[in-house]
């Protein structure tokens, strides 16, 4: 699918783009992998793990630039959107720099992307983008609406538009588990509400669907990985079983628990041994065999929630992954 191809990633100094890439190049052997994003440091530390690599270059700019996407995408046949203002209480003091990134960001990306041909894009949401209650979950359900549509703008061009959608990535940079590796030593572990759930991915299984999500898509299709939960009370007795758990009371713009597919989503959802697909609502898509394959309908009202998931990670599975991978952790 994507060998000899060339691929853009917007954001991809990221802990996304930092797994997707040394995969990608490994299974597909793609041409050339472009990251695109607006950090020069993070960009020539990146560089140094590929030097001597021509397939991978490096292209300074900004999302909100319309002219610089523009110049990268020439000749680009796939790109993954993972550029995004994304910490919750940032986005809630910073709201409109987080609009600007997330929405006009996407705006410029999916004009981009329709007038360079670009053949296919998908584009990273999060679980946060389901019944938002904070500005960065509001902002990726608008940029999710904006991907989705954009199937219609493209007209007669060759151009897809698709989404996936995942919750707490592990070992991401600012995500749970580094942060409470990094202060286990001190003894005290803060604890925002102790009845918090939250989905648990790999960065390897991200990387997946969206390689699943280039193969599968017509256009407009947002993908949810099924994924475990895990208790952030259980979580930090795995990374510090000595510590004391403290409760600080959540954040703002925080959620209890994770949600990927609402009540209201649920009509328009099909379940796949995998993942589930929530298909458009507009242009009579969500009936089209072409995106249904075989999928089977979820039941009326469904919801897929980290606190009534039906899978659960276990303390040696969370073992397991943390030992295979506190080198990476340490270096976040």
């Amino acid at each position: 699918m994507l060998t000899n191809k060339t691929i853009l990633v917007t954001g991809g100094t990221g802990s996304f783009g930092n797994t997707f890439v040394p995969m990608t190049l490994a299974k597909y052997n793609p041409k050339k992998i472009i990251i695109f994003s607006r950090d020069e440091m993070k960009q020539w530390d990146m560089a140094k793990k590929y030097e001597g690599d021509s397939r991978v270059r490096f292209f300074i700019g900004d999302v909100r630039d319309k002219e610089r996407l523009y110049r990268a995408l020439d000749g680009v046949d796939y790109v993954v959107h993972a550029a995004a203002t994304k910490i919750v209480p940032t986005a809630e003091y910073n709201p409109f720099e987080c609009v600007k990134t997330n929405i006009n960001g996407a705006m410029n990306l999916i004009d981009a992307c329709i007038d360079k041909r670009v053949h296919r894009t998908v584009a990273l949401s999060t679980d946060k983008a389901s019944s938002p209650i904070n500005l960065y979950g509001a902002t990726k359900l608008a940029s999710d609406k904006l991907f989705v549509a954009g199937n219609s703008y493209s007209g007669g061009h060759d151009s897809s538009f698709s989404v996936v959608r995942y919750g707490n990535v592990m070992g991401s940079r600012g995500s749970v588990i580094p942060f409470f590796m990094s202060i286990k030593d001190k003894g005290m572990l803060p604890i925002t509400d102790d009845r918090m759930t939250r989905f648990m991915i790999s960065l390897e299984d991200a990387v997946k669907l969206v390689w699943h999500a280039f193969e599968d898509m017509e256009g407009g299709e947002i993908y949810v990985k099924k994924i475990p939960s895990m208790k952030v009370t259980d979580l930090a007795r795995v990374v510090a079983p000595e510590a004391e758990q403290k409760v600080i009371g959540i954040r703002p713009g925080e959620k209890l628990h994770e949600q990927m597919i609402s009540a209201e989503d649920a009509y328009y959802t099909y379940e796949y041994p995998e993942h589930f697909k929530i298909l458009p609502t507009i242009n009579g898509w969500a009936t089209c065999p072409k995106r249904i394959k075989d999928g089977v309908r979820v039941p009326e009202g469904f919801v897929y929630a980290s606190d009534n998931n039906t899978e659960w990670m276990t303390d040696a599975e969370l073992e397991d992954w943390i030992e295979t991978n506190r080198e990476k952790i340490g270096s976040i």
